[in-house]
């Protein structure tokens, strides 16, 4: 049976909320009844909810080795916090046009300067002050196990030229994969770079931190940044740093290590440079974390050139999510598969430029899974 539940019960929603702040929420939210949560659910309990507003991820519930069930992603129950919440962490949504950081709100395209919002800092991140996060997607089609979402983003909106097609599925297997699929097209020559923004905790959201989490990510090379995280434009080795997770170790095992890097990022917010070939848009590993305590496991895989590993740094418990928890220092780590960060201004990384009559198409897929050794 299909589960869509309205807004009225899927959300406790108060209009007055988005009335108070006109300039952060006017435009993106024009049919609140249009906003909705949809469940997909598969063959071995687990389930996964996704809104149309921001195409967020709000809940994936999965079993640990002993088959109990935990939702594993940071997020709310209410629409209001989604809006409203400090610091805007992204929780589970979908961030465009450009996911990550562009330096100084500003690229070129044939000699044409575009200027973007500035808001981290002195740059543009996750695709301005209403990006693919704060709007109302449209959905195409949705059954028991797969859900696909559009969006339509006009020429210049947040300064991008080109009116922008995009559409993203998600797909909830049997063997409790998710498979994201992203599409777009273009009517001008746009940098696209579109990512899914999860907050992961294998314990269960609102169980503590994530340090403990073993980590092993895919990848000989990141992009080192300066202080505002902006990559410096070099494929910096990461043998003999914090930054190798060539082999599993703890997520916090280095993470208070003096390193330049560690000081610029509050810990691990870096762009890692994924081991293929630089012709090979195949699906790759990119990253697995395994949980001690209760066993499960997320394994991701890729058609992208490089992932974002962020471990929660600007969480400061602040916020409170679904279980009323706490949001702790550290309390959720993101894996985000994307282009690397800046590239419309590094010709040496890989390009994110979207012209007409080609189409953007990547693929990402989060497997869940047990470890059964502490049975």
């Amino acid at each position: 049976m299909k589960t869509i539940l309205s807004l009225a019960t899927a959300f406790t929603f108060v209009a007055s909320v988005l009335c108070f702040f006109p300039s952060r929420c006017s435009g993106e939210v024009s049919d609140f009844d249009s906003i909705k949560l949809y469940t997909l659910t598969n063959d071995s309990e687990m389930t996964v909810k996704v809104t149309n507003y921001g195409a967020i991820i709000t809940s994936i519930v999965v079993p640990d080795r002993n088959d109990e069930l935990a939702d594993v992603v940071l997020g709310y129950d209410r629409l209001e916090d989604y809006i409203n919440a400090v610091d805007k962490p992204y929780f589970g949504a979908i961030v465009g046009r450009y996911g990550n950081r562009i330096a100084k709100g500003e690229f070129s395209i044939d000699g044409e300067t575009y200027s973007l919002a500035v808001n981290n800092g002195e740059n543009h991140l996750h695709g301005g002050v209403i990006g693919f996060d704060k709007v109302v997607w449209d959905v195409d089609l949705f059954d028991d196990h797969q859900i696909v979402l559009s969006y339509h983003a006009k020429d210049m909106e947040e300064g991008y030229p080109g009116n922008l097609a995009v559409s993203v599925t998600y797909t909830l297997t049997d063997d409790n994969r998710i498979v994201i699929d992203y599409h777009a097209t273009t009517d001008k020559r746009t940098p696209v770079n579109l990512t899914q923004h999860s907050y992961f905790n294998l314990k269960g959201e609102g169980n503590g931190t994530i340090l403990d989490h073993r980590l092993t990510i895919n990848a000989d090379r990141f992009t080192p940044v300066d202080a505002g995280l902006i990559p410096t434009g070099e494929l910096r080795t990461v043998a003999s740093t914090p930054f190798d997770f060539t082999t599993e170790k703890p997520i916090g095992r280095d993470i208070h290590i003096e390193n330049e890097q560690l000081s610029f990022g509050g810990g691990f917010d870096h762009n890692w440079v994924l081991n293929r070939s630089e012709s090979d848009g195949n699906l790759i590993l990119a990253a697995h974390v395994s949980e001690p305590e209760s066993g499960r496991t997320l394994t991701v895989f890729t058609t992208e050139p490089g992932i974002q590993f962020y471990c929660g740094n600007f969480l400061d418990g602040r916020l409170r999510g679904k279980s009323g928890q706490a949001y702790l220092h550290r309390g959720g780590f993101c894996l985000e598969t994307q282009h690397f960060p800046d590239s419309p201004n590094q010709p040496n990384f890989p390009s994110t430029l979207l012209a007409p009559g080609e189409t953007y198409q990547t693929q990402t897929i989060f497997t869940f899974s047990t470890d059964n050794a502490g049975r």
